[in-house]
């Protein structure tokens, strides 16, 4: 096993970097509303912005980390017999939130994480409607920058038991087990939001706890898994067991996301979902 990779600041710029730079290609098709939408095998959408931001993605991490393997969601098809001898690689999400682009509600992302020995240890989540850039990186920190203002640290909030929570939810993949479980949780307040901004509004403390009872895949939550942890966050199993990254299956087991010490949350969603 390799020992871990700690990132350094000039890393995490330069990934965020090159977010910035695919969030780009993605808001010159957008503006064009040319989207040249198509279905993949699964049925899920693929549009040109995708693939823009994904060839984006890979020149400049392929200019910056030669050595390092990559993994999108838009050239996924690399077998574990290949993928399972990789000690660290980059995942990467071009476009999460393809149905949330093509409603154009400006709810979707760029995810590029930096997976270490199964361990998202570096991440950067940018949405480039709102121009809103989340980055964190083990030994680092988590950080959210809006526009062109400085970078400031974030952190997450441990809510109180009898507060009122702050759940957040998806905008395009509600469930009745998800609002089932939000009513065991008693009186809170309901934030939906698309993509894995999901994710980085309770790694700011904009809110408390995000279920997802659905399915995704590990390049929907990578890079916004690295900003929660940086954040003092987990996004964990049903068993509490933070999610692992480079799986023979790349599918993510449902999962919750809180601030490391709220295990009463995870307690109650437990029974909730067990029950």
């Amino acid at each position: 096993m390799t020992s871990p990779l700690i990132p350094s600041d000039g890393l995490l710029d330069a990934v965020a970097d090159i977010a910035r730079l695919a969030g780009a290609a993605i808001m010159e098709i957008y503006r064009s509303g040319d989207f040249g939408e198509t279905c993949k095998a699964d049925e899920s959408p693929l549009t040109l912005a995708d693939l823009a931001s994904h060839h984006t993605i890979v020149a400049g991490l392929r200019e910056i980390t030669p050595d390092y393997p990559i993994l999108s969601e838009e050239d996924a098809d690399i077998p574990f017999a290949v993928r399972q001898s990789w000690p660290r690689f980059w995942l990467v999400d071009p476009l999460d939130g393809t149905k949330e682009f093509i409603k154009r509600n400006g709810e979707f992302t760029v995810n590029i994480a930096l997976i270490e020995s199964g361990r998202p240890v570096l991440g950067v989540v940018y949405a480039p409607v709102l121009d809103v850039c989340y980055l964190g990186a083990e030994g680092v920190g988590a950080f959210v920058r809006r526009g062109d203002a400085p970078l400031q640290p974030i952190s997450m909030k441990n809510p109180a038991a009898g507060s009122l929570l702050r759940v957040v939810a998806s905008r395009s993949h509600g469930d009745a087990r998800t609002v089932a479980l939000l009513q065991s949780l008693g009186e809170h307040q309901s934030l939906s939001m698309g993509s894995s901004l999901k994710l980085c509004l309770v790694a700011e403390g904009a809110a408390d706890f995000y279920p997802r009872l659905g399915p995704t895949m590990e390049w929907d939550t990578a890079a916004a898994h690295a900003v929660v942890a940086a954040a003092g966050g987990v996004v964990c199993d049903i068993a509490g067991r933070s999610l692992g990254y480079n799986k023979a299956d790349l599918h993510n087991p449902e999962f919750f996301v809180c601030h490391r010490e709220a295990l009463w949350l995870l307690d109650r969603a437990r029974q909730s979902v067990l029950s």
